[in-house]
């Protein structure tokens, strides 16, 4: 299964800046924690973010579309980083996030977990031409990023 593993912005993520320390000491640490997710084949992607400041939103509203500006008011709702995973069980994905260190050190911080679907979750709605048709893209997809 595929999981997207969330880290939730904090008010230090979303001023954009950490403590020269910390922030060497977190990417020294999170860089051999990545090496390990992708020594044992479990990391398919992974970034982090900046902050909303540099983002946009659109909403969409009865066909229109509005663009929103950041900063977003909710650092709550935010999201920092990001990794996708493919574990055998969303077990296997807590243990890899027991072992994660610290995103925000000095801070409070919350990592998400969240499924991501897959073609069998959606049952006979996923016709056979709509599975062809997505195996076809993801087939493209890889072909454009290999070259």
């Amino acid at each position: 299964m595929r999981v997207m593993v969330i880290i939730k912005a904090t008010p230090t993520s979303e001023a954009g800046t950490l403590p020269t320390e910390k922030m060497e000491k977190m990417l020294s640490e999170m860089g051999k924690f990545n090496e390990e997710l992708v020594k044992a084949g479990v990391m398919l992607a992974g970034d982090g973010l900046q902050p909303s400041s540099k983002g946009k939103r659109v909403r969409l509203s009865g066909g229109k579309r509005t663009v929103i500006d950041g900063p977003f008011a909710e650092t709550k709702e935010l999201i920092a980083g990001f990794w996708i995973w493919q574990v055998k069980s969303m077990d296997e994905a807590l243990a890899w996030v027991r072992r994660c260190p610290d995103p925000m050190p000095g801070e409070d911080a919350e990592i998400e977990l969240r499924p991501i679907f897959g073609p069998d979750d959606f049952g006979a709605e996923l016709t056979p031409e709509l599975r062809a048709n997505e195996e076809r893209l993801r087939a493209e997809i890889e072909r454009q990023h290999k070259a």
